[in-house]
Order: structure tokens, then C-alpha cells, then sequence
């Protein structure tokens, strides 16, 4: 400013200088007036007396002014001098004394103030004072940049470690059978690897401290000042940096990898069934430990500057959250294999779990995002858990029929089918509410032959004469499987060996659903009917396999006692019935009833037909037949029954009595 030009830094010196303007051009118009009267020369005197008395003082006041701005550059080049230090100095300032972190705030701080001044004062961009103001600029951004430096560093070095424990999903992931060895509806090994995971629903929230918290007050202290300071936009960038490399290397602690959808679509299942596990066992972990955890630490540092908190949250989790939703995805459009059923409705369950979680963490709108991205994948998980049971159902029924059971034993596909029922009851709650949104779940009424007639069988209901969606599409399921199962054993060339086929397959139904999971299910009447159908192939089985040898020991043909002939018909009667016996004892001892109560009852029943008849024959004509032709006694032939059906093939050709 040069001295005496009537410019000032102070506004209410400008309204002074504008006085003393005007007056001179009131002295200056009664100067130029050649005739003053009295009363003029005396205005004019006395405003001549104001004028050099307003401009004494406005000299003054300069003088004053000039002062004032050699105090704030001397004020400015201390300041500059306290954060200038730090620049030569390559340590960190917080890793110095307390003290040395707290004088340089001050300084930053004494910065900031003085730049508030210099911005109400500075009107003429071109004069002293703001040139100073140019510089203080210049020191606070090299403060801000220092303050963010220092910022990241303590977020990184002041990070906590957290191991989740691994214990429990290991072991448990140790004793599964690899997941690949059910894909085929053909692996006997099928009642072992279809095993549910025991994943924990308890687990709460849990706030753990993600970085140490003596550090905590110093990162909010900088992240005011920064905000106050106008640079809360590097602020929030670089904490959502840092933490988003934090919560990513929490996925990889976790085991979770970073894989797109072409990458899950082209996994083999058995790793990607491990890798589906892993994701149901950590998804809880992540966000009731990892992204509670993290909200905290956000509303702690940036709690005091408002809603930005929120901000900072979503930005820094969003992306890592995002990952873990689109392996959902992946999930959800991959191929609709039976076999992935189990590990869909993990995904499902887990996620439906963490939902509220989720809606909670991501409530405002910077999160809704995330919140509709969650609300879609598990509608897209639930629409492939139907799809997926669907074609469970078309591949039972399309399961082709190529080779028979070894000796009319159980179909690995009953297997597979019935334990995959029992262990899907465990999903019960989740089945019935996918199921009842479908759109083939409107009301259904039960048949006559379906509906349930006690307390004990209206369990599987919800109302009266309707069965709860899943109970449908059980019942509906197993239909289908009865149905393939009548078809594979036309592969059995013996009728006798068909029905052993369907009596044996028939009777793991049964027994499978009088376990604890499945009888609540399919209820009492079911089991009757199905227990009434094993009996039915048992009786058609002593039909066809014994009626023909039954009637070598009727009386039909035989002629009275006394004819000559009635040796020689006799001979020939037995010499068939014991050929016909022999031939059934060779092919039926390498048959299979595995279940030995369902064995013996067969036994049984053959005995009290086959061996009755026999001995009401020979006793009949016990005066007509000599010893020399009774080849097996009754006591031999009851004995030989019991080797029926052990799959352990014998002959009494040649073979001498026991």
C-alpha cells in the first residue's frame, strides 16, 4: 500500500476515506468561486480545518496498517518455519514425542486461523496482504499433505490383527468326503458325503478394535483439523484407501478369494464346493465382526464432523462386499446340478441370516447400493434353490435304466435320494418359504390317499386338508423315484428277481422315513402304504418264484393208491420238485436282502409254504415212496432257505445231505 493514497485493509476506514474524497470536492467547487459571501468563506475555512485533520489521521491509520502486516508475515514465517522443519525430516512426527505431534497441530492450526483473518481482510488481490495470504496457503497445503501422509501411516502401522478360528471349520471340512464324489446318482459312498455343515447360527456381533485405540483420539484430531481446514476430501479418500486394503486382506484371512463369475463358472465342483463352504463360514464373520468393526472405527475418527462417517464406511467396505455378493451371483446363474443343492441353501440361509445385518450397516443412502445388490442375489440364490430341486426331481425321473442291482439289491439312486430328502428336512423352514412362493404353491388339496387321518400324521400341515409346500414336493419326489425304480427292474429277466428289486428298494424308503428327519414329514399314513407296497412285492415274489414248484406237490394227477403207475408219478414229482428246488436255491442264494429282518421274513414265509407243502406230500404217500427217493428232508430243505438271499451263491447239485 503506498502511504497516503486513502486505502485501507479495514472497512470501516473505507467509509473515512470516502468523507475525505468528498470533502475535497466540496473545497475544491468553493475554491473555484470567484465572489464567496461571509457564510461560504467560513464553510470553507472550516471544512479546510476537518479535511486536514481526517487527513492526518488517515496517514496514521496507514502507518498502523503497515505495521499490523510486518506482525503477520513475522507471524506467518514462524509458523512456516515450525512445519517446514518436518519436511527435511525423514521420520514420522507421531512416531516423535507427544509433544513434537501436538506442537505441529498447533502450528497447523495457527495456520488455519490466520488464513481465516487474512481472507476477511485481503479485498484487492493485487496488494501485500494477500500475497501473504498466498503464502500461508501454501504452507497449509504442504501441512495437509504432511497430515495426510502421517494419517495413513498410523491407520497402517496401528492396524490390529484378528485370526478368526479356524479350528472348527477345519476339522469339519476334514471329515466331508470330497464334494465331488456326489455328483453321480451311482456312488455307494453316497450316505457319507451327503453331510449338512454345522454352521454356527449364534454368533452375534461382535466390535473388535481394527486399529489400536490410544491411536484413535490422534486420528480424529487430524481428521477435524483437515476438515476444518477444507481438505476433508483427501481426508475421507485417503481413510477409505487405507481401509479398503485393510478389509481386503480380511477376506484373504479369511480364505475367501476375488473371483469373477466366468471364474466360477468354469471351477471344477470339488473346489468350488470347498470354496462355497468357505464363503458360508466366513460371510458371517465378515459382517458381524469385520464391517461392524469397521462402522465403529469410522463413527469413532469422523463421528464429530456429522454424517460423512457413513460415508467413509460404505466407500471403504462396499468394494469387499460387493465380492462376496457376486460369488452369490455366480453361484445362483451356474448350472442347476443336484449335487450343489445343499451348498445353494447354505448360501441362502447365511445370507438371509446377516439381511437385518446388513440393512443396518448400509441404512442411509450412500449404502443402497449394497443393500439392493444383498436383496437381489438372495432372490436369485432362492429362484436357483427352486430351479435346482426341480431338476433333482428330472434327473431321478430321467436317471437312466442300463444295468441292474447285483441280485435285485438297493439302487444307489434310492440311496441318493432318500438321504439326500433326509438331510434337505434341515433346511425345512427355508424349503417351505421358497417352495410356498412358487407359483405351482397355491392351495393344493391333499387326495383321499394322501390326506392325513390322525394328530400324529396332520403334523406336516398348516391347515386342514393342505400340506405344508415341502411336504408336496417330498411326497411328489419319491413318486418320481418309484416310478424310475418300476422301470429298472425291468432289467431283470426273472420276474421273481423284479420283485425282490422293488421289495428291497421299497423297504429302504420305508425304513428311511421312520427316522426322526423324514417320518414328520411324510407322515404315518405314508409309511403304511409304502410298508403295505413292500409286503405286496414280497407276496408277489412267493408267487412267482414258488408257485411253480408248489404245484409239483398237489394231488391233481396223482392216481389212487394201489395203481401201478402211482411210483412212477411219484418218482417223476419229485425228481422236479427237486430239480425245480435246487435251481432256485443256486440263483436265489446270490440274490441280496440287506435287511435282515425283511430277509428272514421272506425265509419265513417261503418256509411255511414250501416246506409245509413238502412234508404234507411225502407223509401222504409215505407207503408209496422208498427212502432211495426222498433226496432232502424237510429239516435239510428248511435249513437250505436260510442261505436265500445272503448273496453268497451255492448249489446242492451232486451235494450230500447235511
Amino acid at each position: 500500500m503506498l502511504r497516503g493514497d486513502c486505502k485501507s485493509m479495514n472497512p470501516e476506514m473505507d467509509g473515512e476515506c470516502d468523507l475525505i474524497a468528498a470533502a475535497k470536492n466540496i473545497v475544491r467547487a468553493l475554491g473555484s468561486k470567484k465572489n464567496l459571501t461571509d457564510g461560504e468563506r467560513e464553510i470553507l475555512a472550516n471544512l479546510g480545518t476537518q479535511l486536514s485533520s481526517m487527513m492526518g489521521l488517515s496517514e496514521r491509520n496507514d502507518e498502523n496498517e503497515d505495521e499490523k502486516i510486518s506482525e503477520v508475515q513475522d507471524r506467518l514465517n514462524s509458523i512456516q518455519e515450525r512445519i517446514m522443519s518436518w519436511e527435511a525430516d525423514q521420520s514420522m512426527i507421531w512416531d516423535s514425542s507427544p509433544n513434537e505431534s501436538l506442537e505441529y497441530m498447533k502450528a497447523v492450526e495457527e495456520a488455519r486461523r490466520l488464513i481465516e483473518r487474512l481472507e476477511r481482510s485481503c479485498l484487492d488481490k493485487h496488494d501485500e496482504e494477500c500475497e501473504v495470504l498466498h503464502r500461508a496457503h501454501d504452507v497449509l497445503q504442504t501441512a495437509m499433505a504432511r497430515l495426510e501422509e502421517e494419517f495413513k501411516y498410523m491407520l497402517v502401522q496401528n492396524r490390529q490383527p484378528f485370526e478368526p478360528e479356524h479350528n472348527s471349520f477345519r476339522s469339519s471340512e476334514d471329515d466331508i468326503v470330497d464334494g465331488s464324489s456326489i455328483i453321480s446318482f451311482g456312488d455307494d459312498s453316497i450316505e457319507d458325503s451327503l453331510q449338512r455343515d454345522s454352521v454356527s447360527r449364534a454368533s452375534e456381533e461382535v466390535i473388535i478394535d481394527l486399529v489400536h485405540p490410544d491411536i484413535v483420539p490422534e486420528l480424529r484430531g487430524i481428521a477435524n483439523l483437515m476438515f476444518n481446514c477444507n481438505y476433508d476430501q483427501e481426508c475421507t479418500q485417503a481413510y477409505t484407501i487405507i481401509r479398503k486394503e485393510a478389509l481386503d486382506e480380511c477376506l484373504s484371512i479369511l480364505e475367501i478369494q476375488k473371483l469373477s463369475i466366468e471364474d466360477v463358472l468354469k471351477m471344477e465342483w470339488g473346489s468350488l464346493n470347498s470354496k462355497i463352504r468357505r464363503w458360508v463360514w466366513g460371510m458371517k464373520i465378515f459382517v458381524r465382526v469385520y464391517l461392524a468393526s469397521e462402522r465403529s472405527l469410522s463413527d469413532q475418527i469422523f463421528g464429530e464432523l456429522g454424517a460423512i462417517y457413513l460415508d467413509c464406511f460404505v466407500e471403504a467396505s462396499k468394494t469387499s462386499m460387493l465380492q462376496l455378493l457376486n460369488f452369490g451371483e455366480a453361484m445362483s446363474i451356474g448350472p442347476h446340478q443336484p449335487e450343489k443343492l445343499f451348498r445353494i441353501l447354505d448360501m441362502y440361509e447365511v445370507l438371509a441370516d446377516v439381511l437385518p445385518d446388513i440393512d443396518a450397516l448400509y441404512a442411509d443412502e450412500a449404502g443402497s447400493s449394497v443393500r439392493i445388490e444383498c436383496h437381489e442375489v438372495l432372490m436369485k440364490l432362492g429362484e436357483s434353490v427352486k430351479a435346482t430341486f426341480s431338476k433333482f426331481e428330472s434327473a431321478i425321473a430321467s436317471n437312466p435304466s442300463t444295468n441292474p442291482v447285483a441280485g435285485g439289491g438297493i439302487h444307489p439312486l434310492t440311496k441318493y435320494v432318500m438321504n439326500y430328502l433326509r438331510i434337505l428336512t434341515d433346511y425345512g423352514e427355508t424349503l417351505n418359504y421358497l417352495f410356498e412362493d412358487s407359483a405351482d404353491a397355491d392351495s393344493i388339496s391333499l387326495s383321499p390317499d394322501m390326506s392325513p387321518t390322525s394328530d400324529e400324521e396332520n403334523k406336516p400341515t398348516d391347515s386342514p386338508g393342505r400340506i405344508f409346500p415341502m411336504v408336496r414336493h417330498f411326497r411328489s419326489l419319491t413318486s418320481t423315484l418309484e416310478g424310475n425304480l418300476d422301470e429298472k427292474s425291468r432289467l431283470y429277466k426273472d420276474p421273481s428277481l423284479q420283485h425282490i428289486f422293488l421289495m428291497n428298494n421299497l423297504r429302504y424308503m420305508a425304513q428311511k422315513v421312520k427316522g426322526d428327519e423324514l417320518r414328520p414329514i411324510f407322515g404315518d399314513s405314508w409309511l403304511r402304504k409304502c410298508n403295505g407296497k413292500v409286503q405286496q412285492q414280497a407276496l408277489n415274489y412267493q408267487r412267482s418264484s414258488w408257485s411253480s414248484i408248489l404245484n409239483l406237490l398237489k394231488e391233481e394227477g396223482i392216481q389212487s393208491p394201489g395203481s401201478n403207475s402211482i411210483s412212477k408219478t411219484l418218482k417223476e414229482r419229485l425228481r422236479s420238485f427237486y430239480l425245480a428246488f435246487e435251481e432256485i436255491y443256486k440263483s436265489q442264494t446270490t440274490w441280496f436282502i440287506p435287511d435282515p429282518q425283511l430277509r428272514e421274513d421272506v425265509q419265513i414265509s417261503a418256509s411255511l409254504n414250501v416246506i409245509q407243502a413238502y412234508r404234507t406230500f411225502v407223509g401222504r404217500h409215505s407207503n408209496d415212496i422208498s427212502d432211495k427217493l426222498i433226496k432232502y428232508s424237510a429239516d435239510d430243505m428248511q435249513n437250505y432257505l436260510l442261505d436265500l438271499f445272503e448273496k453268497s451263491p451255492k448249489s446242492l447239485q451232486n451235494s450230500s445231505r447235511r
